[in-house]
């Protein structure tokens, strides 16, 4: 009997919105409620804070832990969004967003 193995929704890689120009590997999507929390938790730290000048969106980056970082979404209508991310991951990724002409670092 043949069976078909189709991806599931889990499978499915996790990206940032498009308008962010990062492009972190391995990047984990986490609820809006588990990442407030994680942030609100002392061990926390902003690293950095980027604006689009064009749009209304903003990331932020925090140290969650020696080596996981949660990223920050804020869409032009408010919403917040959150992804966790290996620091080593993102380090690589941070530069692509430097060199971003619309980006800029705010803090």
């Amino acid at each position: 009997m043949a069976t078909r193995n189709s991806p599931s929704v889990d499978d499915a890689a996790v990206e940032l919105p498009p308008a962010i120009p990062l492009d972190v590997p391995r990047l984990t999507r986490l609820s809006w409620e588990l990442g407030s929390r994680v942030l609100e938790d002392e061990a926390a730290r902003l690293q950095s804070t980027w604006e689009d000048t064009e749009t209304p969106w903003k990331l932020s980056i925090f140290r969650a832990t020696d080596a996981t970082v949660v990223l920050k979404v804020r869409t032009p209508v408010g919403r917040e969004r959150f992804y966790g991310a290996a620091e080593l991951d993102l380090e690589a990724a941070v530069a692509t967003l430097e060199t971003a002409p619309s980006w800029r670092r705010v803090d």
